[in-house]
């Protein structure tokens, strides 16, 4: 019952003393009224133990400080949703559904919107409940549309929030979640007859392979994402697989240089040149030739290239101060290029703004790489 909030403590790589000053903080901050510190000791490791239930009240503080559901907090599986309870309650639902499904489009995108707003500035830990509020909603709605012409917009706009939902799972740590994400997403595009939102999921979706150790098989899923009905492809979408491609690559290993530099020749090849940074026909696409930037940075650094260094500092001085996750990626980028040169002071400094844009938003990815980077200085 308990396990997941240790699981979750350790992945964040928290002490108990860490976790309790951290809850201290989150409810100081909502004015929230929580037990002093010696009681919060004793309830994180009754609840560690399953000693004691985590109730209501400390699990709304503990589920956004870590970013996982409340099943996970618990350490329990996601209970089904209850059936239908026959002919007119389905009838109901449907009829629901049918009148609601055309005009809830537009609001379902802009929730995603918002959602992907706030993930960028500060994390995906404090929006897991919105998230999940959301993606269940146009799932109900989804399951009783029944026409495929009033299916379609719905299961894209699924499809777009699911890709995100699953992005955010990734970063909180959470990877069968993200895995599970993907899927729903890859179904979602599926019915919405959308090779784009079909491609883009299979290519974030290479990411959990290759985090999880299967680069070879990240690399293949990728490749596979490019073949989707390619002519239906918009060209940043192209790009932006073609920039995943090169990235996979050149994590894989020295062996893989010359498909990396391919790869992020044509991703160059590829982008429009016409200054925009959202992809109009795919709203989940930021790509223009500063994330291409930082995007080349990330890939010379893993190919150990020197001109990795100029590429990241250039993108470091353009960046939108809002892609404050991206930061702790450019300043991993330039501690590894630093250390690379043996320049540790440099390397230090830029190690200690990643670990703050890591903190900041509670990715668990980039505090992995932290650590990681941490360790050979």
């Amino acid at each position: 019952m308990a396990n997941g909030l240790r699981a979750a403590r350790r992945a964040r790589g928290w002490s108990q003393e860490k976790l309790i000053y951290e809850m201290r903080r989150f409810a100081e901050r909502r004015l929230l009224d929580i037990a002093s510190p010696p009681s919060l000791k004793v309830y994180i490791s009754e609840w560690e133990n399953g000693r004691r239930v985590i109730t209501d009240r400390y699990a709304a503080v503990l589920r956004p400080l870590f970013g996982i559901t409340d099943a996970e907090l618990r350490g329990r599986s996601e209970e089904p949703p209850a059936p239908a309870g026959g002919y007119e309650e389905l009838l109901g639902r449907i009829d629901s559904a049918s009148s609601l499904s055309a005009s809830m489009v537009e609001p379902f995108l802009d929730q995603t919107e918002l959602l992907r707003t706030m993930d960028r500035q500060m994390g995906a830990a404090g929006l897991i409940d919105q998230m999940n509020g959301h993606l269940a909603a146009m799932e109900e709605a989804l399951t009783f549309t029944v026409l495929p012409s009033a299916r379609r917009p719905v299961a894209a706009a699924l499809a777009g929030a699911s890709t995100l939902a699953a992005w955010q799972a990734l970063d909180a740590g959470a990877v069968e979640r993200a895995w599970q994400h993907y899927e729903l997403a890859k179904k979602a595009a599926q019915d919405a007859e959308s090779p784009l939102y079909l491609a883009h999921a299979m290519g974030e979706q290479a990411y959990v392979l290759a985090d999880a150790g299967r680069p070879q098989l990240a690399i293949e899923l990728v490749r596979e994402a490019q073949r989707v009905q390619v002519e239906q492809q918009s060209p940043r979408l192209r790009a932006w697989l073609a920039a995943a491609e090169a990235e996979l690559c050149a994590a894989a290993g020295a062996d893989r240089a010359t498909e990396a530099r391919a790869a992020l020749d044509r991703a160059e090849a590829l982008l429009p040149d016409d200054g925009e940074a959202r992809d109009p026909d795919m709203l989940s696409i930021f790509l223009n030739a500063g994330h291409l930037g930082r995007w080349r940075g990330n890939v010379l650094v893993k190919l150990g290239d020197e001109r990795a260094m100029a590429e990241l500092y250039a993108s470091l001085n353009e960046a939108d101060p809002t892609f404050v996750r991206a930061s702790a990626g450019v300043h991993c980028d330039l501690t590894h290029a630093h250390l690379a040169r043996g320049e540790l002071d440099q390397a230090r400094s830029h190690l200690q703004q990643a670990r703050l844009a890591a903190n900041r938003t509670g990715s668990v990815r980039y505090r992995q790489r932290v650590e990681l980077l941490t360790e050979r200085l």
